[in-house]
């Protein structure tokens, strides 16, 4: 009454009986023979004398892989592959020849298993869970991953014949890595067989032992089993449900390791005697359990509801456990026909033949979400909120790549190269200057993608620069790498971050037109003491830009928010009796009454620094500082130079020129436009020009703007550009 496991189609000489096996298939599944014929044909034509290092041909392996599959239920494009897989790898075939004698699917999926052959041997063997994560992320078809399964299931049973170091080998790669992959992917036929014969290779000798207890009652166990059978099969019947029951052969690695995880004898395990109950819907599992409970005394906290609650890889079954006939204990597992097909097959499911049914899009989902069953944990940083962590971390998928020495690297989607070198150690994050990814040399951003090969390039000396910590750049997405590089720039010394915060500050004045900032001022609004530690605090990346720019707008011009129109905002006060200004307005010192108008040499806008100019007839023109006609003014002029400053409130546009020096290429105007189009910034006038011999175009644009935070953010935004060499404000004209 016990099920066997199908006897595959090997003759008494060793070959495999290829006409027996075909007519199988031809007996179930007629219309589906002309790919399976061609793929043998292709095989015989190609090199399938070719041995293994299994000492069998590679058709033979083939063979036996495909009709693993077989029995799993798969579509003839994937038995098609398995079946020429071999041939490909040992005797050299061509993609191109596969994919025009077979077609691009089967070619494909070739080309999927050997990519999974060669993460398998460059990951070292203690990383068997990255592996696991990263053999199913870096396949697009998971039918891949079902025929590396029984490729290496057929290599398993070969294996019994060759020395005991080889097979130990494929015995912790059946326990490590692909028995627990056909379990997360519910195929309970390998993996039990997989799991079996590693037990036996690896622990010789207690697997022997529980052999001979199996064997040695094996008559009675049958028996014993066959008699509770139509016991349980009478009881079913008198209550009107119709079952399929059956003895269940319990695998010997599962009786072991239950044995060593309760801690007890071969005689105290429950499920030597084991039942299967199928039914033809739920309701009915429901109503064996009932009959089962009330034919034999159940065992308590031996009962698991699998059907309310499934396993993470989709199992659903009922067990219980029962004292049956002779005060012997009985495990019995009660399940639908559903339910079993998908115990026995899991994802592989998915293309059993059902002709003319449409297959059920429940399938689809569990393809999708397989990835989301794989579970991880990440080092987290002592200085990194846990809600950042959690949103830049745990809310991403993961991409899995390698290092030279086979090291399996867990990252984010997105991750760079850069966040690669930092997760690796900190010294390597810090002298990164450049990486390979799959032999190719690519810059510091380049995004990962699971399976890629990278290798980091270092300098001996050095640290990371600070356009690292841009994240408009690109080049670091991971907190972890992120935290890593700010707290290198925190240990420098700090007359160096002076000096560096120093440059940047001038830097980012002399980008947006402005000088005689009030640093004292400044201190206050980034909230430092002193400006020594303003510039330390820039210099080591404690100030970011988006702060430093908040506070230039803040004291450069206390307007914050949009003004009137200039024209009708005008106001003056007596010399030595200001009085506070209204909303919009600007304030000129110590005339009455006047008009006033931008200076159009110089275009100053809200934040900049500016100076009044008394023009007979025509009021008050507001020039910049440093406006060059300013800075050049004659003795017998500086005396109509006057105070004016900025009002509370700006929300008037205002002309500023830029320059946007760049090398020429096609397409250069347009990506500019885009740029001042996404920030709707108004172009008044565009003009260029360019130098032939240095191939250097130098586009000067007039635009309208509310202020200088509009303005720094075009000058970022254009600076990314591809062969922009400079964006700056133009020079005042004469």
């Amino acid at each position: 009454m016990v099920k066997k496991r199908h006897d595959p189609p090997i003759r008494s000489d060793g070959t495999f009986d290829l006409s027996r096996w075909i007519t199988e298939i031809g007996e179930k599944h007629p219309h589906d023979l002309d790919l399976i014929k061609s793929a043998c044909q292709f095989v015989e034509e190609h090199g399938g004398n070719t041995e293994t290092p299994l000492k069998y041909s590679c058709q033979y392996q083939g063979l036996v892989m495909a009709e693993i599959l077989f029995h799993l239920g798969l579509d003839p494009e994937t038995l098609a592959a398995a079946i020429v897989y071999e041939t490909f790898r040992y005797a050299k075939v061509s993609e191109k020849d596969i994919a025009k004698a077979l077609g691009e699917g089967v070619a494909r999926l070739v080309l999927g298993v050997d990519r999974m052959h060669s993460l398998h041997h460059d990951v070292q063997i203690q990383q068997t869970e990255n592996l696991r994560r990263l053999l199913l992320a870096v396949v697009e078809d998971i039918r891949v991953v079902l025929i590396k399964l029984a490729e290496y299931t057929s290599e398993m049973r070969a294996s019994v014949h060759l020395t005991e170091e080889i097979r130990r080998q494929y015995a912790k790669g059946a326990q490590e890595i692909y028995a627990p992959l056909a379990n997360r992917l519910g195929i309970g036929q390998i993996k039990w067989e997989l799991e079996d014969l590693a037990f036996r290779f690896l622990e010789p000798t207690a697997y022997k032992q529980l052999a001979k207890l199996l064997d040695e009652r094996r008559v009675d166990r049958e028996h014993f089993i066959s008699k509770t059978v139509e016991e349980l099969k009478k009881a079913l019947k008198e209550q009107h449900i119709t079952a399929s029951v059956n003895g269940r052969a319990k695998h010997i690695y599962s009786i072991w390791k239950k044995m060593q995880r309760k801690g007890v004898g071969y005689h105290e395990i429950y499920d030597v005697h084991a039942l299967r109950v199928i039914v033809d819907n739920e309701k009915e599992c429901y109503a064996v359990l009932g009959v089962v409970h009330g034919l034999w005394h159940h065992i308590p906290k031996e009962f698991d509801d699998y059907i309310a609650n499934p396993k993470n890889n989709g199992y659903r079954s009922l067990h219980t456990a029962v004292i049956g006939p002779e005060g012997k204990t009985i495990e019995i597992q009660i399940r639908t026909k559903s339910m079993h097909e998908q115990s026995e097959l899991g994802v592989a499911a998915h293309w059993r033949y059902k002709e003319g049914v449409v297959q059920d899009d429940r399938y689809e989902t569990k393809l999708t979400s397989l990835r989301q069953i794989l579970k991880w944990q990440e080092d987290w940083l002592g200085d990194a909120t846990l809600g950042e962590a959690l949103r830049s971390e745990v809310f991403h998928d993961r991409v899995y790549v390698l290092t030279p020495k086979g090291q399996v690297v867990d990252l984010p989607v997105g991750a760079t190269v850069l966040d690669f070198a930092y997760n690796i150690h900190s010294e390597i994050g810090h002298r990164c200057r450049g990486a390979k990814v799959n032999g190719r040399i690519v810059p510091l951003n380049h995004a990962l993608k699971s399976g890629d090969h990278v290798e980091i390039i270092t300098t001996k000396v050095g640290g990371p620069s600070r356009d690292w910590l841009n994240p408009q750049f690109g080049y670091i997405t991971t907190v972890r790498a992120r935290s890593k590089a700010h707290h290198w720039f925190k240990q420098q010394d700090r007359d160096k971050n002076i000096a560096e915060g120093r440059e940047v500050l001038e830097r980012e004045l002399q980008r947006l037109g402005l000088s005689n900032i009030n640093f004292e001022a400044l201190c206050h609004q980034l909230k430092v003491n002193k400006v020594e530690d303003m510039l330390a605090g820039i210099g080591a990346g404690d100030i970011r830009s988006s702060q430093l720019l908040s506070g230039i707008q803040a004291v450069a011009s206390p307007l914050t928010q949009r003004s009137i129109p200039l024209r009708s905002a005008v106001r003056t006060v007596a010399a030595h009796s200001a009085q506070k200004s209204r909303a919009g307005e600007i304030i000129v010192a110590g005339v009455g009454n006047l008009l006033c108008h931008m200076a159009r040499c110089c275009k100053p806008a809200p934040g900049d620094e500016i100076i009044g100019y008394i023009v007979a007839g025509r009021g008050v023109s507001v020039h910049r500082k440093d406006c060059v006609n300013i800075l050049q003014a004659k003795e017998s002029q500086q005396s109509r130079l006057i105070q004016v400053e900025w009002g509370f409130e700006t929300h008037n546009l205002y002309s500023v020129d830029i320059v946007v020096f760049a090398y020429d290429r096609q397409g250069l105007l347009r990506d500019i436009s885009a740029v001042l189009a996404s920030e709707e910034v108004n172009v008044v006038s565009v003009h260029g020009s360019i130098n032939k011999d240095k191939n250097i175009n130098m586009i000067t644009l007039s635009l309208e703007i509310t202020g200088i935070e509009t303005l720094s953010k075009i000058f970022r935004r254009l600076q990314e550009l591809p062969n922009i060499i400079e964006v700056k404000r133009q020079e005042s004209n004469k």
